[in-house]
């Protein structure tokens, strides 16, 4: 039974004297300097005295004041501590409101950060038209949205009045989409499956048929891949950084923009392997390219420059060399009729007519992984071993003389 009663607590109050009244089982009464009165809960752990607020009086009548100290003594009583207790409550408290703050960031706002995050090592190009093209296409239906609360049908909204008509650029924003939501779910904005995944999902919603034509539309024009033994012949007498690029692209089948940005860091020429992260993937995907022994040899020999990260620096913002210098050496051959994107085909095309690869083999020295989704919960080895030995094919290939011709070697060896 407490020693305090409602009318005394009140008589203490407006008297305004400062000082604390014990009501007993470590609750008091207290009055500070200032004339403000308030609930007090003393106690001792491990021997030192600590006192706990529990609230002003009279918000906290003297009846929910000895129940708060009862609680306390009962937490006491199973070996916590309080004040700690209350402290971590307080913090799990501001940790909620921060996670549902947080989970109402828009995805426009989602999309701008991803872009500042991972656009430094993208052209200039396609950085303004990464997010151009969400701009245009996805903004308007999904850009005001939370991450958490964006669906299937909402990224059906975006897509469908443009999948028949813009089926490239509609599967492109498609992708950019399932990216910002599965950078929202890391940063555990949002939960669940990525309502814009193509394999196993999207793709019974919205016709394959239109997207299988969208690739196939697409012809990077290339050349002939009885034609790249002589085109090397040439090359390997460059010595040029864009020179050994080309080589580089040819060689192990790389997009353009992988090759612009490589970065020492990347390989690991003992083993004869280029990591390439997700970031710098179209996919989003890490990816292992195995590099023959010629290539290897190839960059053994090039020089560092001291400053730079990359294999092929440059002057301008991105670091790297210009866009279009491997374009120009073509160019400068007298092969305007090819793109850089075009030796992938050739190498394709050689993979399909002079070889017995399987395959899948084939498609994922491309980077292009057309498993579904079931296969690849089943075989999700990335045929590193095996594409090693098809690339090694290839840079022999590459590397024989045309008829009538002698092997100049990658590697230019002092006389």
């Amino acid at each position: 039974m407490g020693k305090l009663t409602g009318k005394t607590v009140e008589s203490l109050a407006r008297a305004g004297v400062p000082g604390k009244t014990n009501d007993g089982d470590g609750l008091y009464f207290q009055v500070s300097k200032a004339g403000a009165s308030s609930w007090i809960f003393r106690y001792k752990l491990e021997g030192r005295g600590r006192e706990m607020g529990l609230g002003p009086y009279p918000a906290v009548t003297l009846a929910e004041a000895r129940q708060l100290a009862a609680d306390q003594r009962k937490a006491l009583a199973a070996g916590a501590d309080p004040l700690a207790a209350r402290d971590a409550a307080r913090e799990a408290k501001r940790e909620a409101e921060r996670q549902a703050q947080a989970r109402r960031i828009t995805f426009d706002t989602l999309a701008t950060e991803y872009q500042q995050a991972h656009g430094a090592s993208w052209s200039e190009k396609w950085r303004r038209g990464w997010l151009r093209k969400l701009e245009l296409y996805a903004f308007p239906h999904i850009g005001k949205m939370p991450a958490a609360e964006i669906q299937t049908e909402h990224v059906l909204k975006v897509l469908q009045p443009i999948w028949a008509a813009k089926t490239r650029t509609a599967d492109e924003v498609r992708g950019q989409v399932e990216q910002v939501l599965d950078a929202a779910k890391a940063r555990r904005l949002r939960e669940g499956d990525n309502p814009a995944r193509w394999r196993g999902h999207l793709d019974n919603l919205l016709s394959k048929a239109e997207k299988k034509k969208a690739r196939q539309r697409q012809h990077f024009p290339a050349m002939k891949w009885q034609g790249v033994p002589a085109l090397m012949q040439t090359l390997a007498q460059d010595e040029s950084r864009a020179g050994v690029a080309a080589r580089l692209m040819i060689l192990t089948g790389a997009r353009a923009q992988m090759v612009r940005f490589a970065a020492w860091d990347e390989f690991d020429l003992d083993s004869g392997v280029w990591s390439l992260p997700a970031e710098r993937m179209k996919m989003r995907k890490a990816f292992a390219v195995p590099l023959a022994a010629e290539v290897s040899a190839m960059l053994e020999a090039m020089p560092r420059i001291e400053g730079s990260p990359y294999l092929f620096p440059g002057q301008g913002k991105s670091g790297v060399m210009h866009a279009n210098a491997i374009r120009n050496l073509l160019h400068g051959l007298g092969h305007d009729d090819v793109t850089r994107h075009g030796f992938r085909s050739s190498f394709r095309d050689w993979a399909n007519e002079s070889t017995h690869y399987p395959r899948e083999v084939c498609e994922l020295a491309l980077a292009h992984d057309e498993r579904d989704q079931t296969e690849g919960a089943y075989s999700r080895s990335d045929f590193l071993e095996k594409r090693r030995a098809l690339m090694a094919d290839w840079a022999a290939y590459c590397t024989t003389a045309p008829a009538g011709g002698n092997v100049v070697p990658l590697v230019r060896r002092a006389e």
